[in-house]
């Protein structure tokens, strides 16, 4: 059992590397060519972040282990929200760009309840998984053509990109750029054949593993992006990279491995019946801590990671089966769920009443 756990740690530090070579050889070409700063931070930055669950939930697919491309993305999508945003909004209260409200979070509540309707059936079909592709194309599209406005009508909203450091600063972009494409194509087949080995050594369903282990690994340049964002007092762009990095999680990552598998992707019956209405319940969810005072605050970053908690350990339970179950689920149904909604309101109501502030201390 060592060498698998073995695969999936040097596949994730493999990605990691891999999506932060690939991300800056990619923008030091752009800017080269004179592309602006927020185009290139909204496309190359925020697709490059998705990289790891791009290659991994492809190579999954093509490896006929769908559950296990399903299970990454579905997993990934809650953990961005809930971990990587609850970290950073501990880390520093989050500020939120009104555009964030009115455009980005509607749209990836869309892009979830689309997702869920097209698999509700059992299966992500090709033509399924094109329609994803297409409509992700156009969304990315849609933000070059904003941020060429927003650079036209010189609006101060460049994105202040970093000089890489170390070995990346040192190292050509072209061959920058294939360095990061090879850890990333090396790192997805370590990780996909450790975690399916670990699912079929402990009895359990490559869902599970995707829906945790595989799930938070190709995570991590979404951790390391979001934290360093708001480190660098870029508060905006930990929520920014977030929702983008949601949104093309399902259009991108999904409509790609669909359209290679097969037959398409079969869906489990546990992500039908909780996995994929949690994850809408989570992006929905972030609209009303967003709302209030147009920023998460700390107390906001805590509740997201007591939800990720329970998450991971109502997945955990009903992959073991344990005895717990059962007591541990009508806690968080009837005791930590209305809590939270009650929080919400509290919230909501207390932001509707008072001035908005745009600019936390």
């Amino acid at each position: 059992m060592f060498l698998p756990f073995l695969f999936i740690a040097v596949g994730i530090v493999l990605l990691v590397i891999g999506a932060d070579a690939l991300v800056s050889g990619a923008s030091r070409i752009a800017q080269r060519f004179g592309i602006p700063p927020l185009i290139v931070g909204l496309t190359i930055v925020s697709i490059g972040t998705s990289m790891p669950e791009i290659i991994v939930s492809t190579t999954a697919a093509l490896a006929g282990s769908a559950e296990l491309a399903l299970g990454n993305v579905v997993g990934s999508n809650i953990f961005n929200v809930l971990l990587i945003l609850g970290i950073a909004a501990v880390i520093l209260p989050l500020s939120v760009q009104i555009s964030l409200i009115r455009q980005e979070v509607p749209i990836m509540v869309g892009f979830s309840l689309l997702l869920l309707v097209l698999i509700l059936d059992g299966r992500l079909t090709g033509v399924e998984a094109g329609t994803l592709l297409v409509l992700g194309i156009a969304y990315l599209l849609l933000l070059i053509v904003q941020a060429r406005r927003a650079v036209r009508a010189d609006d101060g909203v460049a994105i202040d990109l970093p000089e890489p450091t170390g070995w990346p600063g040192r190292v050509p972009a072209p061959v920058l750029m294939g360095v990061g494409l090879a850890g990333l194509i090396g790192g997805a087949q370590l990780l996909v054949q450790g975690a399916s080995t670990i699912a079929l050594s402990l009895g359990v369903s490559e869902l599970v593993v995707g829906l945790t282990v595989v799930a938070i690994g190709t995570s991590l340049p979404e951790v390391a992006a979001s934290v360093a964002a708001v480190l660098r007092g870029e508060r905006d762009l930990a929520i920014g990279n977030v929702v983008g990095s949601n949104v093309f999680n399902i259009a991108l990552c999904l409509g790609l491995a669909g359209l290679v598998a097969p037959a398409g992707l079969e869906a489990p019956a546990q992500l039908i019946g909780f996995d994929l209405w949690f994850m809408v319940l989570v992006a929905i969810a972030l609209l009303p801590l967003i709302f209030t005072g147009y920023q998460v605050s700390r107390v906001e970053g805590v509740v997201l990671l007591c939800w990720c908690a329970v998450y991971l350990t109502w997945t955990v339970l009903a992959a073991t089966g344990h005895a717990l179950l059962a007591p541990f689920s009508r806690v968080a149904l009837y005791g930590l769920l209305p809590a939270t909604v009650l929080f919400l309101l509290v919230t909501v109501v207390t932001a509707l009443r008072r001035p908005i502030v745009t600019d936390t201390p």
